[in-house]
């Protein structure tokens, strides 16, 4: 049987964390930021965990 491939796009967008969870970043935060509160935005910045809901999906596309 053949090596599964990494999922390339998932790649770019999540990062696996050393105790095995997975690492994302938060959208609404490339454009029409004038209308977005500081307080808002700077939340934006911070990254998120993935949702336990979704975490078999993105183990799927990120075998490695």
């Amino acid at each position: 049987m053949p090596k599964m491939k990494t999922h390339r796009g998932a790649a770019k967008r999540f990062k696996k964390t050393t105790s095995g969870k997975v690492k994302r970043f938060r959208a609404f935060h490339s454009h029409i930021l004038e209308k977005k509160s500081p307080k808002r935005k700077r939340k934006l910045r911070s990254a998120a965990l993935v949702n336990d809901s979704d975490m078999k999906r993105i183990k799927k596309l990120l075998p490695y």
